[in-house]
């Protein structure tokens, strides 16, 4: 096996040969492609995460994720490699911290989803049981629904729904009791068997 000087690889691409890319390179390809879509990237971000406090950071996360990756390779396309690290970034956030908003669950179909996405099936059936649970919430009345959602949702303590609602925490504890019961009712109740008799 013969050994090849620097020279020979000058009009092979370094990328081939599973160099690292220079980083001006990337500096200037990162200002050319990545930047000019931060505004889609936001406007995605705050459409799909509520806390709207975690956006920024977000950004920035994703921006380390997609200039890390394209230091070893550009991708072929800037646009859908970053928007799917951002859905993975949110992906990630929402599974560590157990929060599944109701509207990204139904805007991922926005984006193209990954292979790894459930069959056509369990997505009608995940739509239609969120479609279910957003009526049945719909049905509460509002301090019970407030109540509900700030803890299910928000994942507030009961004390913290007292101080954001300004209500004792006895209350919230009705509230929260009240919504269950109502939902499971709506949600679990079975039809009433209109062929027994009494």
């Amino acid at each position: 096996m013969s050994n090849k000087t620097e020279a020979e690889f000058d009009d092979v691409d370094p990328r081939i040969l599973g160099a690292v890319i220079a980083a001006p390179d990337v500096d200037a390809w990162f200002q050319r492609e990545v930047l000019p879509l931060e505004a889609a990237l936001m406007q995605y971000l705050q459409h799909n995460w509520r806390n709207k406090s975690d956006i920024a950071d977000f950004r920035q996360d994703i921006y380390i994720q997609v200039y890390e990756a394209a230091l070893q390779k550009l991708p072929d396309s800037t646009k859908g490699f970053l928007f799917i690290t951002a859905r993975n970034l949110l992906n990630r956030r929402m599974r560590r911290e157990q929060i599944v908003p109701i509207e990204a669950v139904a805007d991922l179909e926005a984006l193209e989803t990954a292979a790894d996405a459930p069959g056509p099936d369990r997505v009608v059936i995940a739509r239609d049981e969120l479609r279910r649970l957003q009526a049945a919430v719909d049905r509460l009345p509002d301090r019970c629904r407030e109540s509900f959602l700030l803890q299910h949702v928000e994942g507030l303590s009961r004390q913290e729904i007292a101080a954001r609602m300004g209500v004792s925490e006895d209350t919230v504890k009705t509230q929260l009791q009240i919504a269950s019961r109502a939902l499971t009712n709506i949600l679990f109740s079975e039809p009433p068997d209109l062929s027994r008799t009494t």
